[in-house]
């Protein structure tokens, strides 16, 4: 796989058990190095170019999840790690769980499990690296077309 640049990732927990946090963790690591892509982790959503979110979504982490997601600059990525980020998990029909992240922002990549295993995480990661960097390119393609038309026009 070849990455242009180096993704930054924003690791954000939603209302997890912690479970999906640790191996996320495990996952920056030695044993596990998912910096050897490339991903950096951030704790800045303005410098991040990917996501990754654990734990379901209720009214107090809901307005924090979109307000992150309108700060990270486009083309950007979003990664639900656990059954309770992609579905609500075991806590879905809880009083306070709305669902999961996709209930409110738009979801790329899945990594179900419970909790997720590291594998799969970066497994997931390297997905949400290859589909940023597709986004990058259809996103480039459409400006130099924008550009193209404008000087037509002119």
């Amino acid at each position: 796989m070849k990455v242009s640049n180096s993704p930054w990732l924003l690791h954000y927990d939603g209302s997890s058990c912690n479970g999906c946090d640790i191996e996320v963790l495990a996952c920056l690591t030695p044993v596990y190095d998912v910096e050897r892509f490339g991903v950096i982790n951030t704790g800045n959503p303005k410098h991040a170019d990917i996501f990754l979110i654990t734990g379901g979504i209720n009214e107090q982490n809901k307005p924090v999840v979109q307000q992150l997601y309108s700060q990270m600059p486009s083309p950007k990525v979003v990664v639900a790690v656990g059954i309770c980020a992609c579905s609500g998990g075991i806590f879905k029909e809880c009083y306070n769980i709305i669902g999961g992240v996709d209930t409110i922002i738009p979801v790329d990549i899945y990594v179900p499990g419970c909790a997720a295993r590291p594998e799969a995480i970066i497994d997931g990661v390297v997905k949400a690296v290859a589909l940023l960097d597709e986004k990058k390119k259809k996103m480039a393609e459409e400006k130099k077309q924008e550009k193209a038309a404008g000087k037509e026009g002119a």
